[in-house]
């Protein structure tokens, strides 16, 4: 038997306690939400600015960008959160609020802004092939590579040390980005941050509206697009016909929350999915004799 003492536990304060939103009744928690998500906004916006300064420090303005999705990513979360049905959201909200801090999570959402799914069940083959921990690359297969969105994040922001598969350590230094150089395109997941403030939904009477009309409908396999843009529909003429559409808002907001606002993914899953040795030397081998054809 362990005779050592179990640490006491320190008070339960400071960051990273988001989980305490499942806490809080409908809408004490849309209250909260709406109070936090222009704070994650300006910093998602302060991010970006600071990125487009550095363009001749391609590797730093780019972790700058990055860090400009991932906190626009944690508002997409929220307002999925939100969507989610009033009969879902005891049993999903402690996932979705986890998602809030995981990297891989922000990472899936701030690139699913730009996939276009036919259906929820297209959408989860989509997320589910970014959740692999490896996967193979090459003509056919040959190596054996990390998940590739969270080993883009970490070598571009630290040093390193890297083992290839032949066992072998090597230094990792940061690396600038795959893609060339820094552009000037404002991050879309961002974009649709910015056009979900413009519109109204930042505060608790939006947010109140979008659990209204989206939770409508759960999203479990065949909902798709057309749904969505009937929801945004109402929820845009909701907005308005309740006085709650900024003066700054314009067509092009809307437009970016018809087009780019992605279908809702609180029934979907975004843990890493460990995948094995042997499961991947076994698919090397599959691909290896579809290249050169199958002996028997």
């Amino acid at each position: 038997m362990d005779n050592a003492k179990k640490r006491p536990k320190g008070p339960d304060i400071g960051l990273h306690q988001a989980r305490r939103l499942c806490q809080l009744d409908e809408g004490e928690r849309l209250a909260f939400i709406a109070e936090g998500l222009p704070v994650i906004l300006r910093s998602a916006q302060g991010f970006w600015t600071a990125a487009e300064k550095l363009q001749a420090h391609s590797r730093e303005a780019k972790v700058l960008e990055n860090y400009a999705d991932e906190e626009a990513a944690k508002i997409l979360i929220l307002i999925d959160a939100v969507r989610c049905p009033p009969k879902l959201i005891a049993s999903r909200l402690n996932k979705i609020v986890g998602w809030f801090y995981n990297h891989l999570a922000r990472l899936i959402y701030a690139e699913a802004v730009s996939w276009k799914p036919t259906h929820l069940a297209e959408l989860r083959e989509y997320v589910d092939r970014q959740r692999h921990g490896h996967y193979l690359e090459g003509h056919a297969g040959e190596y054996i590579a990390p998940n590739w969105a969270i080993y883009q994040r970490e070598s571009l922001l630290y040093a390193d040390v890297e083992a290839y598969q032949d066992g072998k350590l090597e230094w990792s230094a940061p690396r600038d980005p795959p893609y060339g150089h820094f552009g000037s395109f404002r991050p879309r997941a961002l974009l649709v941050a910015e056009a979900m403030e413009q519109v109204g939904m930042f505060t608790p009477a939006g947010l109140k509206a979008v659990s209204d009309i989206w939770g409508s409908l759960e999203y479990r396999e065949k909902e798709d697009h057309h749904d969505g843009r009937r929801l945004a529909e109402q929820l845009l003429t909701r907005l308005h016909a309740e006085g709650l559409i900024l003066d700054t808002a314009n067509a092009e907001h809307a437009g970016t929350l018809y087009n780019e606002w992605q279908i809702p993914m609180y029934n979907l899953e975004f843990s890493l999915v460990p995948v094995s040795l042997e499961e991947l030397e076994a698919e090397q081998e599959r691909e290896l004799w579809s290249m050169v054809g199958d002996p028997r």
